[in-house]
């Protein structure tokens, strides 16, 4: 039986490998047979499968959903979630059933043992759906010409909000729609959406505007993806250039930026608890900054371009691998012991090269003191 997979971040891939990556043993490793890969196993998505992380769903090009089991260090499942077109844009677990949404509109819930699957149109061109956190049955979509919308899946006829686009710009021309992610901010009915005209929005669904209460404009290229911090205070976004900054929610401007990305950034993941972030994208580096510092805590090269990660809600990695001074100590004494029973073994070759290097020495002396005695002869 394989051992536990004790990894911090998760990270899919173009190719269809799964990598997972220990932040304190400093290790990263594969856990797909390369030999068998293709193009249609491409990790678009990924999710965690249960609150305690033992299972990581990942959605692939083909439109099946892949279950990788964490405790065995196997892929376990595979199911079938076929329906629509495009790439997954969305993955998420609903009471046993999963949810779906694919680049054409279809959003659907999988029941298990079930063929009355729910399926819902939720426009075209989707960029991202996301379920929220603390109610999962509240889902949000939103993609190009198609703005944002809050459906519960429990009453799935209509939405229950629909954003309204901003007024036209100030030579009266439309503004574009072209949403590329989105998430709800903790404890409040809000949600933060960015743009492919690297705008940061706010929309409350519980205010009679339908317009967003809060824009924020950030850099000049296209935004990519965004996660939110544990304090629900302020939002980390990352554009195709491989910018990102930390924006403040509640007074709308850029606190600081994050620095070390060299490609897009395709994604973002705050810890629930700690205050770092992980990111990862096309440049094929996964980086883990500091949100009080800045700092660039780690930066692990992992060969592919990278799609999607996942970060793990556990926190004090430092005690995870931490061994006890006793047992270190057991293991220098045993260490000793080994050494000392150890038979001394006496190199015969090199002892002979001693001896042909010290008998010159001894025949220069030899005749150096024969000169001396005829000296000394002749002298008499």
């Amino acid at each position: 039986m394989a051992a536990p997979a004790q990894n911090h971040v998760w990270v899919g891939t173009e190719t269809g490998i799964l990598k997972g990556i220990n932040l304190v043993k400093k290790q990263a490793a594969n856990y797909t047979e390369v030999s068998s890969l293709d193009r249609s196993q491409e990790i678009s998505v990924m999710c965690y499968g249960d609150p305690q992380e033992c299972e990581v769903l990942l959605g692939c090009r083909d439109g099946t959903v892949r279950v990788f089991n964490t405790e065995k260090s196997k892929f376990t499942e595979f199911h079938e979630c076929r329906g629509g077109e495009g790439l997954f844009r969305g993955l998420g677990v609903l009471d046993n059933a999963l949810v779906t949404c694919v680049e054409s509109g279809l959003l659907k819930v999988w029941k298990e043992g079930s063929n009355e699957n729910l399926e819902v149109q939720v426009g075209a061109a989707v960029e991202k759906m996301r379920l929220c956190d603390t109610q999962r049955h509240k889902v949000g979509t939103g993609g190009k010409e198609n703005d944002l919308k809050i459906w519960d899946l429990q009453r799935p006829e209509e939405p229950i909000f629909r954003a309204k686009n901003v007024r036209n710009d100030w030579l009266d021309l439309r503004v574009p729609v072209w949403i590329r992610d989105l998430d709800f901010i903790p404890e409040s009915d809000k949600i933060v959406t960015c743009t492919s005209h690297h705008q940061v929005r706010i929309y409350d669904p519980s205010s009679t505007q339908k317009r967003p209460v809060l824009e924020v404009l950030f850099g000049e290229d296209p935004l990519t993806a965004l996660s939110i911090t544990p304090d629900g205070r302020s939002v980390v976004v990352g554009n195709s250039h491989g910018h990102m900054g930390v924006i403040d929610l509640r007074k709308g401007r850029l606190m600081c930026a994050l620095k070390g990305n060299a490609g897009s950034v395709r994604s973002i993941q705050c810890h629930k608890s700690m205050p770092v972030v992980a990111s990862c994208g096309l440049d094929r580096f996964m980086r883990l900054h500091s949100l009080n510092d800045k700092k660039l805590l780690h930066k692990v090269y992992l060969k592919s371009r990278l799609n999607c990660l996942l970060l793990t809600s556990r926190d004090k990695w430092e005690d995870e691998e931490l061994i006890p001074a006793e047992a270190e100590d057991v293991k220098d004494e045993e260490k000793d012991e080994v050494w000392n029973n150890m038979d001394t073994i006496v190199d015969k070759t090199s002892s002979k090269r001693r001896k042909e290097a010290q008998e010159p020495s001894v025949v220069a002396e030899s005749t150096e003191n024969d000169k001396k005695k005829k000296k000394k002869k002749k002298s008499v």
